[in-house]
């Protein structure tokens, strides 16, 4: 009995929660505006957030524009582990990083994976090609041992960038990326590291939770295998998921500006993405909104009128959840902004606004694989 127990104990050990901090840096943004580049960089790049979620071509994962993210994490890969910094992304599920391959100046200033430095590494002459709305990065696929806030992932897929035009990474403050959502949208079937995560055991629960924190804050992080009940005071209400591709949820009734429905009247479809920056909204609402709070196309807006300013309310599974002007409105160099972008979606696929860092710093989040659901509790 005592030896069945220990071994109990043991295994749980194994399987506890394992905790990834997140650095919350400049954006690409602020880096490009610091250096003067930002208006002729937009002008030069144009994209659409919309592109991530509708591929033209089965065989291309298509990533959003990375340009305001801030929040990212370190990882190992490989014997002994070689490190890299990347961004925890719900809105993809490949894993890649800048292999020693690359001579794109993009890979010159981030570290670099060295097959050959790796006692665990295995090749395969499968090759991998992501693209985004500013450029695009092709590799390689290979094997090896990844390791996430402690925890060992074994034979995991992963892309080894061996190109990546432009000047878009050259910029990033992190070196790769890690997908979080499902291995439906997986580019050339590799198996998300989640996924391995779940199916080598190492999870005691089958979700993971994300905190972000606001301002200059630090304390963001990445929570595999559990739920902080620190962070859940307030409830957690769940949302099923519309689809098990990205975290695909349905906002019902519709979005409502100081009381008023604003947009999405007869329901519409949400992406909960760590891996957007800003609220993407389609076209038509983005116009209502700004409109409602006061703001010119640019989305341009007085700082003295935030104190003013409506909660913008978004309504889930029939619970409402609203995001005050403290969060939407973003203040930079004694200017403000709303922190709303527009998303064209293919008119077939409907109404889709994409709930991104912006909405998840007023909640804390969970990415429930077992029941294909999330889990939304308001921070204090």
């Amino acid at each position: 009995m005592k030896l069945l127990l220990l071994l109990g104990l043991v295994a749980l050990a194994q399987c506890a929660v394992h905790r990834v901090p997140l650095r919350k840096g400049k954006s690409l943004r602020q880096i490009l505006k610091e250096r003067g580049l930002l208006e002729s960089y937009l002008q030069q790049h144009p994209y659409n957030p919309a592109a991530k979620y509708f591929p033209s071509f089965a065989s291309t994962e298509y990533l959003q524009n990375y340009l305001d993210n801030e929040y990212y994490g370190s990882i190992s890969i490989g014997t002994p582990g070689q490190q890299f910094t990347v961004l925890f992304d719900t809105g993809s599920s490949n894993l890649w990083v800048p292999s020693v391959y690359c001579s794109s100046p993009a890979c010159s200033n981030h570290d670099r994976f060295n097959p050959s430095e790796s006692s665990t590494f295995t090749g395969t002459n499968d090759s991998l090609e992501i693209t985004y709305g500013t450029g695009s990065m092709t590799g390689v696929l290979g094997y090896d041992t990844v390791t996430v806030a402690g925890l060992q992932v074994v034979n995991q897929i992963f892309g080894l960038a061996e190109t990546e035009p432009g000047d878009f990474f050259y910029y990033c403050p992190f070196d790769g990326i890690l997908g979080l959502a499902y291995p439906s949208i997986s580019s050339s079937g590799a198996t998300p590291v989640f996924d391995n995560m779940m199916s080598q055991n190492l999870v005691s629960q089958d979700l993971f939770s994300v905190y972000l924190s606001g301002d200059e804050q630090s304390g963001s992080f990445v929570l595999f295998g559990g739920i902080d009940s620190s962070y859940t005071t307030n409830g957690i209400t769940w949302i099923p998921l519309s689809a098990e591709t990205y975290w695909e949820i349905t906002m019902d009734r519709y979005v409502s500006v100081g009381g008023q429905a604003v947009a999405c009247t007869s329901g519409c479809q949400a992406i909960v993405d760590t891996g957007t920056s800003l609220l993407a909204v389609p076209n038509s609402a983005l116009s209502n909104i700004l409109s409602y709070l006061g703001a010119n196309s640019n989305g341009e807006i007085s700082c003295q009128a935030i104190n003013s300013l409506p909660d913008v309310v978004f309504y889930l599974n029939g619970n409402a959840f609203p995001v005050p002007p403290s969060a939407y409105v973003i203040q930079s160099n004694g200017y403000c902004t709303l922190g709303f972008e527009a998303i064209d979606v293919p008119t077939e696929a409907g109404e889709l606004w994409i709930l991104g860092d912006v909405f998840i710093r007023e909640y804390y989040v969970i990415f429930d694989r077992g029941n294909n659901r999330v889990g939304l509790s308001p921070l204090a």
